[in-house]
């Protein structure tokens, strides 16, 4: 599953467990059950029906007063645990496991494995659904692992965010280089956000292009209507264009966005070279309690022929529903 709604609610069912816990020095620990069926099917290529684990994670975290204004931090959290199957061939992953210090005048300083800045600032709409299955996401290499991050302290609005990946001599069959970078600008007032980031894509995964991928995103909040719209580019590969709302009704949540990602000529996937596949979704998600919710997610998408693996077809569509708990 995508994060963005998962850790807000986690983060709110966690605050008062976690003061308790700092109170006597204990570490939180947290964790969720997700589960999903969904339909999926291929026009002109069959369907299926499947239930599935949907990301399942156990996690813990801890912080602790270094000195005054300045904070030690760690978490690590664990996923694919196969809860949909005793007999689940998924297998554990250190999905997060980073450690860092923070303080009000400092910022934030972390290393290892973790979302990276890129992704945080400018990739909302492609990280925001429960499901995501048609969302191949944003072209851009530098990974998750082996990260060094910094995010600055607020400046008026303005936070300044960077990451560098630190893959040793790697071997130039590989990568091209050993340290790819990242770099993101984020501006804040009143409603509005804007946000700006570059990925150097230094090492390429299995033979890629290394040119930068530019991302913005800007966002605007309106009482219980969140609008989001965003572009990212990378020479050689694609180009990707979205748009979203997400409106808010007591314990109702409700999303519609369309993404659109238009590909080179010259990109490596002969699928995909020189053509158009679009997405839109919708969600309706209801919060039953404080640590359970349930959502239907509906997708449907498009494009060229033979972006689905059927030549003449283009056409993809997945009805999901399902529900998580947390604490």
């Amino acid at each position: 599953m995508k994060k963005t709604i998962l850790a807000s609610a986690i983060a709110a069912a966690t605050f008062s467990g976690a003061a308790l816990a700092q109170e006597s020095n204990l570490p939180t620990v947290y964790g969720n059950i997700q589960y999903v069926l969904y339909h999926d099917n291929v026009d002109g290529g069959g369907s299926s029906v499947e239930h599935a684990d949907n990301g399942s994670t156990l996690g813990v975290l801890h912080d602790h007063e270094i000195a005054p204004g300045l904070t030690g931090f760690f978490k690590i959290e664990i996923d694919r645990l196969g809860a949909d199957d005793i007999d689940s061939r998924d297998s554990f992953r250190i999905d997060e496991a980073y450690i860092g210090v923070k303080g009000d005048n400092f910022g934030q300083l972390w290393v290892g494995t973790d979302d990276s800045i890129y992704e945080t600032a400018v990739t909302e709409i492609s990280e925001f659904y429960e499901v995501a299955t048609l969302s191949r996401g944003v072209d851009y290499d530098t990974g998750e692992g082996d990260l060094v991050q910094y995010l600055s302290p607020s400046f008026g609005g303005l936070t300044i965010g960077a990451a560098v990946q630190v893959n040793g001599d790697a071997d130039p069959e590989v990568s091209k280089k050993s340290y790819p970078w990242q770099l993101a600008a984020m501006y804040q007032v009143d409603a509005l956000e804007l946000a700006v980031a570059v990925d150097s894509n230094d090492g390429g995964r299995g033979g890629e292009n290394n040119e930068n991928t530019y991302g913005v995103r800007a966002s605007y909040n309106l009482d219980n209507l969140r609008l989001t719209g965003e572009f990212h580019t990378r020479k050689d590969v694609s180009d990707t264009f979205g748009v979203m709302g997400i409106y808010t009704l007591g314990k109702n949540q409700f999303a519609l966005s369309y993404e659109l990602t238009q590909y080179d000529d010259n990109f490596s996937d002969a699928q995909f070279a020189d053509k158009d596949i679009d997405t839109v979704t919708l969600q309706a998600l209801h919060n039953l309690s404080d640590h359970m919710y349930v959502y239907f997610e509906g997708y449907l998408g498009g494009g060229d022929d033979g972006v689905y693996g059927v030549a003449d077809k283009s056409e993809r569509s997945i009805a999901s529903v399902g529900a998580v708990y947390y604490f």
